[in-house]
């Protein structure tokens, strides 16, 4: 079953919250149109340093296997690469550029598809809003660590029943 990622825009000018409608579900896994239409893509998920960086790592790697005299064969090998680079990482791409706009990932959701993770997610998200009471005292920032002392002789550690016994 697919998992998806939910991230919120940051909240406009007076709002104290994103909508929950404009929140973005991105699904993990392989993009098969980012696969063989990267640029529309792309274009379609507005990601435009991306599609810059795509165009010109192209250019690049044409130009470079144009010079080296490199055989179609090994032209079309290396583009078919970089087509399922870009087809296997398009959820991290999207996600780092969500990142990068100021969104915040608030969660995963588990669906068959966007509207049963969507459903999943805002069911869950709802009873914890409404669960959510103020803390009554700040947190902690930092717990005392514990120290318990040596082991005990008594205690076992691994499969063996008894410390110092023979399996």
């Amino acid at each position: 079953m697919p998992t998806f990622t939910v991230h919120a825009p940051p909240p406009k000018i007076g709002d104290r919250a994103a909508n929950p409608e404009r929140f973005v579900f991105v699904r993990d896994g392989f993009y098969f149109w980012a696969f063989v239409l990267a640029p529309l893509w792309l274009l379609l998920h507005r990601l435009w340093l991306l599609l810059l960086c795509y165009i010109l790592l192209n250019v690049l790697i044409a130009t470079a296997l144009y010079f080296i005299g490199a055989p179609d064969a090994t032209k079309f090998f290396v583009g078919l690469v970089l087509a399922l680079l870009v087809g296997f990482e398009a959820a991290t791409l999207w996600r780092w550029t969500l990142t990068r706009r100021g969104w915040q990932m608030l969660g995963f959701s588990v669906g068959d598809d966007v509207e049963s993770a969507e459903q999943r997610f805002f069911a869950a998200w709802a009873t914890r809003k409404a669960d959510a009471s103020p803390p009554q005292t700040p947190p902690e920032k930092f717990a005392a660590p514990y120290w318990r002392g040596p082991p005990a002789p008594s205690d076992v550690i691994g499969l063996f029943p008894e410390p110092g016994g023979k399996p």
